[in-house]
């Protein structure tokens, strides 16, 4: 269905399925024209590729992805969108709805299910309340997908896209660029939103390694480590993880050492590479214990 990003189009359809927006499941549909469009041709939709798509609203994006993709599946959590979405997307064939929580929905499952013989991408407009949750899970579960396209708060963009050892980095930056190279594609303006929301919006794309940059003797315990590291991000890395891991403090400075690090480093001083060692470290530590 054209015209989905108008308002009026908007409210008459919303209106005629009895729909409120819900605040609680971070609800804001897209009016600006030219975001989708965008999205859909920067996330790599187009034939051989199959699209999974996470919150689609009213379809605004989904009708996008649906024109270019050979396949589109979207997981929807909100029960009273499935109408809606039998209604703006009855053209096309080539969509499935998955009314299920992203969360706790077998994704390995679901690409072999939908997506045989096709190379699979996510692209979504993504609630700001979820969205490190989405990416992570996304990203542990080593799906295999090309890539993450995903529009986000501007604020949580500048964090995912960081560099590993900058000022705005933090446990989800490490992680990112663990699993994936990512770039920030383009800004979204608050106005382009119904309702409007309080902040600005980007969309950024993480393409999906090969294979990470370094090995790592137990993924666990290297995201255990990050965690650890940030959790208290005014303390030292010995203090942040002796009280986080449980491990005595003497110790902890052991590891540190060990992995060739600052005895007084903070965990935001440090470089992909100084996480995977220092993991490694403690992984050597417990399988001693």
């Amino acid at each position: 269905m054209e015209g989905l990003s108008n308002i009026g189009t908007i409210k008459e359809i919303l209106g005629r399925h009895g729909f409120t927006f819900s605040k609680g499941l971070g609800q804001n549909f897209l009016i600006n024209p030219s975001v989708c469009p965008r999205m859909a041709e920067e996330c790599g939709a187009k034939k051989g590729v199959g699209v999974l798509e996470v919150g689609p609203g009213i379809g605004v994006l989904t009708n996008e992805l649906c024109k270019l993709a050979d396949k589109v599946v979207s997981v929807e959590l909100d029960k009273r969108l499935i109408p809606v979405l039998g209604e703006t997307l009855a053209e096309y064939d080539n969509f499935t709805l998955i009314n299920a929580d992203i969360m706790e929905l077998d994704l390995k499952a679901v690409i072999e299910e939908h997506f045989k013989g096709l190379d699979v991408v996510v692209c979504a407009n993504l609630p700001y309340y979820i969205t490190s949750p989405v990416v992570m899970k996304l990203l542990e579960e080593k799906l295999p997908i090309k890539s993450i396209t995903v529009m986000v708060q501007k604020e949580a963009a500048e964090r995912l896209t960081a560099p590993v050892g900058s000022r705005e980095s933090g446990a989800v930056t490490v992680a990112v660029n663990y699993y994936s190279t990512a770039e920030t594609l383009f800004n979204v303006s608050r106005g382009s939103f119904m309702p409007s929301p309080n902040v600005d919006s980007a969309v950024i794309k993480l393409v999906i390694k090969d294979r990470p940059d370094f090995e790592l003797a137990n993924e666990r315990d290297f995201r255990r480590v990050v965690k650890a590291g940030f959790s208290q991000r005014r303390k030292t890395l010995s203090n942040s993880l002796a009280s986080s891991l449980g491990i005595d403090k003497p110790t902890v400075n052991k590891l540190i050492e060990k992995a060739g690090l600052p005895p007084t480093v903070r965990a935001e001083k440090l470089t992909l590479e100084d996480f995977g060692r220092l993991a490694n470290c403690l992984t050597e530590y417990e399988n001693e214990q």
